[in-house]
C-alpha cells in the first residue's frame, strides 16, 4: 500500500512539474511575441516584460516608457493603473519608482553634484542647460544647499542627441571642473568644446524610459518624480514626505 501511495505521489509530482514547465514555456513565448511585435511595429526597444496588475496584460518597459500589452500582443495600452481596493494606489507609478531607483545606480559616478555642507537630503535632477526654470533652480543652489539639500544633475538635453545643447552638455560632463562648467553653461556663457567618454546620451535615454518629458525633473529618495521647478522650501517639504 505504501508503495502504491509513493507511485501515485510521483505521478502527480511528474504531472505537476510538466504542467509548470509548459506554463513557463507558454509565458516565455508570450513575452517574446510581445517583444517582437512592439519592436517591429512601433520601433521601440523593449527592456523588460513582466506580469502586470491587470489580468491578461503584461507590463512592458521600453526605451520610451512603461506600457501594458495584452498576452496575445493585440492591444497596447498607455496610461495609469490605479488599485481601487488599496486606496487608489497608483500601480504604474510604483513600478516606475522602482525602475528609477534601480536605473540611477548606473549613474552614481556620473552625476554632477552640488553638495550641501550639512546634507540631509539628496535629489537627482534631470536638467537642460538652456531651460529657463533649470537656470532658475541653479541660481538658487545656495538656498537648496543651505537647507541641507544636495543636488545631483543628470543630463536631459530636450532637443535630443542632434541638438546643440546635447553637444554642449557633453562638454560640461567632460570638463575638468564639471561644477564650474555647469555654472558657466547655466549662465548662458559659451562652453569650451571638450570630448571624452561620457554618459550624457545614456542619461537622456534613461530619462525617457522612466517618464521624464521636460526639465527640470526631480527624482526623490523614494523614486517618485517631481516635475518642474520647486522653490527650496517646497522641495524640502516634498523630500521630508518621501523619507
Amino acid at each position: 500500500m505504501r508503495r502504491l501511495i509513493q507511485v501515485v505521489a510521483l505521478c502527480f509530482f511528474g504531472v505537476s512539474m510538466s504542467t509548470m514547465a509548459q506554463e513557463a514555456a507558454e509565458q516565455q513565448d508570450g513575452k517574446k511575441r510581445v517583444t517582437d511585435k512592439i519592436e517591429t511595429i512601433l520601433q521601440m526597444g523593449v527592456k523588460k516584460v513582466t506580469d502586470s496588475p491587470l489580468p491578461g496584460m503584461y507590463q512592458v518597459v521600453t526605451e520610451r516608457g512603461l506600457f501594458y500589452v495584452s498576452h496575445d500582443a493585440k492591444y497596447f495600452v498607455q496610461g495609469r493603473v490605479f488599485n481601487l481596493d488599496e486606496g487608489m494606489r497608483n500601480e504604474t507609478e510604483e513600478a516606475l519608482s522602482g525602475l528609477r531607483l534601480d536605473g540611477m545606480k548606473a549613474f552614481q559616478n556620473d552625476m554632477i553634484e552640488f553638495k550641501a555642507e550639512n546634507e540631509k537630503y539628496a535629489v537627482a535632477v534631470f536638467t537642460d542647460i538652456t531651460c529657463g526654470y533649470c537656470r532658475k533652480l541653479h541660481n538658487e543652489m545656495a538656498e537648496y544647499n543651505k537647507r541641507g539639500i544636495t543636488v545631483r544633475y543628470l543630463a536631459f538635453p530636450r532637443g535630443g542627441p542632434n541638438s546643440q545643447s546635447f553637444s554642449d552638455m557633453e562638454s560640461v560632463w567632460c570638463a575638468k571642473d564639471k561644477q564650474e562648467a555647469m555654472n558657466l553653461a547655466k549662465a548662458g556663457d559659451s562652453i569650451a568644446k571638450t570630448e571624452c567618454a561620457n554618459k550624457v546620451r545614456d542619461q537622456y535615454l534613461f530619462g525617457q524610459q522612466i517618464g521624464v518629458t521636460g526639465t527640470p525633473a526631480m527624482i526623490l529618495a523614494d523614486g517618485s518624480i517631481v516635475p518642474g521647478y520647486q522653490p527650496a522650501g517646497q522641495l524640502e517639504q516634498a523630500l521630508q514626505q518621501a523619507l
